[in-house]
């Protein structure tokens, strides 16, 4: 196991961080490693960037990534910042609610992703910015519908008329775009093509909403000039889980398109819980096979993103930009088997297997939740990575012979899922009396 921080060592050796998780989270927390720079409306950066990393426009708000962020919050007990991020997020979908509703009735074309509902936008005054990106990406909304439901069904978050309007819009656009055959540009931004990672998502949300509705005794919800009823919440659900039962344990199987393994896959498994056992034991012993590193976790085979030497091959300018429309001249950097290693991954592998081992007793389990824990605690970084020490990477890339952490370093979504796979085993060492 790679450990880029000797620091970390001892409580990796023998599985010690059993034992010791307190001990450790309480060392990380002084060394910064758990900080999470809000904004004052609540949302927060991607990165909490050094000088190196601000032409990668990290300080700006990505959907994705703050529902992550304010999830981990939510899960640790920290509500009170899952819930001020959620209600910053439905102000701004109240503030461009256009978006949804010129789509909706059909006055603007989803094949733009321009015209859709932005999901990268400037934390500070809630303001889209002027600048071509890949914003067909159904799963961003969906993670904001899943987690305001979520919080909403907890009564930590308002769920009045005003509230369900804007809630309303998302399942109207959904079912405007035909979400279950819709190509978008997914967890990755790229090019875009039916994914089963964004699908499943949005019936993650639908389900939330609907048990939301149910629990509220709402039969309908009026907005944008129609209406949102439970019938059509169940219609929408069952043309997604329709089009999951044909495309898992892939992510794509588009002609042309095919991808088998995709590690964005697993956050149907956790946080989203939208797949069947035998579903989620193909997504991760696909992972575990095809992408797993010693240094982290490959989004997918023939990722170009921080690929080898990509500082030297590609500009600042280019090195984030949008390239959903043409990937070819990204994709011909990679080569085989020196895609980036991405840090996000294992705490949430380490995560499903904690939460198997609360329903199944096994100590199979149990060492699988530990050994990716491991990994994670490998991951941060070290003396001589270029950044400050027990930090959490977006990945490692190939630079000459050595993995280093890219310039997006720390980031905070790589953060916020470690916090998870932290509070997941101090739960297994109290079930089983280590503590």
């Amino acid at each position: 196991m790679i450990i880029h921080n000797e620091q970390v060592h001892p409580f990796v050796l023998n599985n010690r961080s059993l034992q010791y998780p307190d001990q450790l989270a309480a060392f990380l927390h002084q060394q910064g490693t758990f900080y999470f720079p809000a904004l004052e409306t609540g949302l927060f950066p991607a990165a909490h960037l050094s000088a190196r990393g601000h032409y990668t426009g990290y300080n700006n708000v990505w959907v994705r990534d703050n529902i992550y962020i304010a999830h981990a919050h939510y899960v640790v007990g920290k509500i009170d910042i899952a819930v001020k991020n959620v209600e910053a997020f439905l102000l701004y979908f109240q503030k461009h609610r256009q978006r949804f509703e010129q789509i909706i009735h059909e006055k603007a074309d989803p094949i733009n992703p321009m015209n859709r509902p932005h999901i990268r936008f400037d934390g500070k005054t809630l303001e889209e910015i002027n600048e071509q990106w890949s914003h067909a990406q159904n799963d961003a909304l969906a993670y904001f519908l899943w987690l305001y439901c979520k919080l909403a069904r907890a009564h930590h978050v308002l769920i009045q008329p005003q509230q369900l309007e804007i809630l309303g819009l998302f399942p109207l656009f959904f079912q405007t775009i035909r979400y279950w055959e819709d190509e978008d540009s997914g967890h990755w931004e790229e090019a875009r093509k039916i994914e089963a990672s964004s699908i499943g998502a949005v019936v993650a949300a639908l389900d939330m909403m609907q048990q939301l509705m149910v629990e509220n005794s709402i039969k309908s919800v009026n907005t944008a000039g129609k209406t949102v009823t439970l019938t059509l919440l169940d219609e929408l659900i069952a043309k997604g889980r329709n089009a999951l039962s044909h495309i898992l344990p892939a992510e794509c199987i588009q002609p042309g398109q095919e991808r088998l393994y995709d590690s964005a896959l697993l956050f149907l498994i956790y946080p989203l819980e939208v797949v069947d056992t035998s579903q989620a034991d193909a997504i991760l012993q696909g992972v575990i096979t095809h992408l797993q590193g010693e240094h982290g976790i490959r989004r997918y085979l023939g990722d170009s993103f921080w690929c080898a030497n990509y500082d030297e091959l590609m500009t600042e300018k280019l090195r984030t930009a949008d390239v959903s429309q043409d990937m070819s001249a990204r994709d011909a950097l990679v080569k085989k088997g020196e895609e980036a290693q991405w840090c996000i991954f294992d705490p949430i592998i380490s995560t499903i297997y904690g939460k198997r081992s609360e329903h199944k007793t096994d100590e199979e389990y149990v060492a699988k939740q530990i050994y990716y824990f491991n990994r994670s605690l490998g991951q941060l970084t070290g003396p001589d990575s270029g950044f400050r020490e027990f930090l959490c990477p977006e990945l490692y890339y190939l630079k000459g012979d050595r993995y280093l952490p890219n310039d997006v370093t720390p980031l905070l979504w790589t953060q916020a899922n470690l916090m998870i796979a932290f509070n997941q085993i101090e739960q297994t060492v109290q079930r089983l009396g280590l503590k």
